[in-house]
């Protein structure tokens, strides 16, 4: 029951992350990087960029007068046969700048019908009241708006120029299709009636993703990848106008003094003008390369049920199942955005594979708890067998005393442990890990018994012998170390069956330190263990904590008692918990003399 109520509950946080879409910009950001991939720009758009170098010889745009652009029209409208489907000015003619040459550009455009001029709104955040008398936020009130010169407001059709960006990192991934003011007028973009007179010039009606004013859109081009020509180069005939013939043709802003450039999802850190990006919606429209998000409803449910799924599955699974499960989950998701983007939806991105990632570290974290009990078990089930001589003694004499209490003795101390064992279990079935930790204390267990050490205690995966306790044992330095040796030796060739076997590797680190410590029983009257303490212990076990696998490290105490007898590297001091002063280490390379 308890695992269906945590189901239940991670359930519930996945529908709720992704209904309120918890991530927020940074699901919009990896949106971006996964999804928006321009493809192939129209070669039914082109651009006459108004850049520096066509200010270099026009003088500065500021103080251009009509009569440019009026000579622009003149030059791209060579007859009815030779002329632009569309001409679309993403430039503001706001105020007149002189009689005349205000006039010839208007009576230019009016002459061909093909010109669609923008005009702009500055939208403010405004408080105000509905007709029940209550106060609400109008996000996009119209606080001023910049149109055409009336001859050219006569002469063309407008569409308004003004961008939508994203409030929390400025990119522009949404565009206005129409807006409505207070009045009941309603009034359309610039690409939306560029659209719709480019659809009416080829006999199709206009169809519109959404009922909406505004929609979201998939980007053909990245910046400069429409066609782009100088004005100053189509004005003096570089450019014949025959390449510009039943094209859509914008004219905008391409240079970064004319502040006209913006933060595009297709590009990194880079601008785009916005000529660029009219273009962009313009295609978009005309190819269906629009977006719909999906519900928030619908975006909530597929989290949940992936959680929900995933939590009642992976209970069932080994830490790398579960790990492949969740991993590739998270990739069919990302996979799926990418399917949906293409077909005109986005939804959410992140929340179902952050559950993903959750639950692959909660079951990793549970795998990693159940291998810790099943070990501590393991433990307690061999601890009747710690220091079978001290049993052994008593059995056969009766002399020994059973009792509380230790003594100073000199003694050699060992330490082995398997290199990587959590990890191992839990990549394995429980009776395989039990197979693998039985031949392991097997080998350490008759590698210590053989060269006359007392097997203290097996602490998990990590076994302690003694040398020389409870009784003497004659040149028992060296004898520790040939049980070391032995282990390692051993080590290697057990390798190979779990290699076989389960295709597992598995090491032994071992360290072995000498010198004073306390040994005896130590507990209380009911239950005691007889073990050694002290320096010399705490030494042996942190040099087997830094050994490398199927290596044996010794102190520079054990090597002067058996130098002549081993070959070994120098390892040099090395600093070990606990210790305010480094211990000199030698790795062992050989026993001389010995075959084991």
């Amino acid at each position: 029951m308890k695992k269906y109520i945590i189901a239940g509950v991670c359930a519930a946080a996945a529908f709720l992350g992704a209904f309120f879409n918890v991530f927020g910009t940074v699901d919009t950001k990896a949106g971006d990087l996964l999804y928006h991939k321009p493809d192939t720009v129209s070669g039914k758009i082109c651009i006459i960029r108004i850049d520096d170098e066509t200010q270099n010889k026009l003088g500065d745009f500021s103080e251009w007068d009509r009569s440019v652009y009026a000579e622009l029209m003149e030059t791209l409208c060579v007859s009815d046969e030779i002329k632009p489907a569309i001409v679309g000015f993403d430039v503001l003619f706001s105020s007149d700048t002189g009689a005349e040459a205000d006039l010839r550009f208007a009576e230019a455009c009016e002459v061909h019908g093909n010109v669609v001029s923008g005009f702009s709104y500055s939208f403010v955040k405004k408080l105000m009241e509905d007709e029940n008398g209550e106060l609400y936020i109008n996000y996009m009130y119209p606080e001023d708006k910049v149109i055409p010169y009336k001859s050219l407001r006569e002469a063309t059709e407008q569409g308004f120029v003004t961008p939508i960006m994203d409030e929390d990192d400025g990119m522009i991934r949404e565009a206005f299709l129409y807006f409505d003011e207070e009045d009941g007028t309603r009034t359309k973009s610039l690409a939306a009636v560029i659209y719709e007179k480019y659809m009416k010039l080829q006999g199709k009606e206009p169809v519109y993703p959404t009922d909406k004013p505004v929609m979201g859109f998939r980007y053909s081009g990245k910046a400069s990848d429409y066609e782009n020509v100088a004005l100053c180069d189509v004005l003096d005939g570089t450019i014949p106008p025959q390449n510009f013939d039943d094209r859509i043709v914008l004219v905008g802003a391409y240079a970064p003094g004319m502040m006209d450039s913006y933060f595009v999802p297709v590009e990194t850190g880079e601008l785009m003008y916005g000529v660029e990006i009219h273009a962009n919606i313009i295609q978009a429209l005309m190819e269906g390369k629009t977006l719909e998000p999906v519900s928030p409803w619908l975006d909530g449910i597929i989290a949940a049920g992936i959680t929900l799924a995933l939590m009642l599955i992976c209970e069932k699974l080994s830490v790398v199942l579960t790990i492949i499960l969740c991993a590739g989950t998270v990739v069919l998701k990302l996979g799926a955005g990418i399917l949906l983007f293409n077909n005109g939806y986005t939804w959410n991105n992140l929340t179902a594979a952050a559950m993903a990632v959750i639950i692959a570290v909660y079951f990793t974290a549970l795998h990693y708890y159940r291998a810790r009990a099943a070990k501590q078990s393991i433990e307690k089930a061999f601890s009747k067998y710690v220091a079978p001589q001290v049993v052994s003694e008593i059995a056969k004499s009766g002399t020994y005393e059973l009792k509380l209490g230790g003594e100073n003795r000199d003694v050699a101390v060992l330490f082995v442990d398997i290199r990587g064992f959590t990890p191992l279990s839990e990549s394995l079935e429980p009776e395989q890990v039990v197979d693998i930790l039985n031949s392991y204390l097997e080998l350490t267990t008759s590698c210590i018994f053989r060269h006359g050490g007392t097997l203290d205690k097996f602490i998990g995966d990590a076994t302690m012998a003694v040398f020389n306790a409870p009784f003497d044992t004659e040149d028992y330095v060296y004898k520790a170390v040939l049980a070391a040796w032995d282990i390692v030796q051993g080590g290697n060739k057990i390798e190979e069956q779990f290699v076989e076997r389960y295709g597992k590797h598995v090491g032994f680190g071992v360290g072995v330190n000498c010198g004073p410590a306390v040994v005896g029983n130590i507990g209380c009257d009911f239950r005691m263990d007889y073990t050694a303490i002290g320096d010399t212990v705490n030494t042996a076990a942190r040099l087997e904590a830094n050994a490398p696998r199927s290596t044996v490290y010794i102190s520079g105490a054990v090597y002067e008692q058996v130098k002549d007898r081993i070959t070994v590297s120098e390892v040099g001091e090395i600093p070990l918990k606990g210790k305010s002063k480094g211990v000199f280490v030698y790795s062992i390379t050989g026993i001389n003399d010995y075959e084991g």
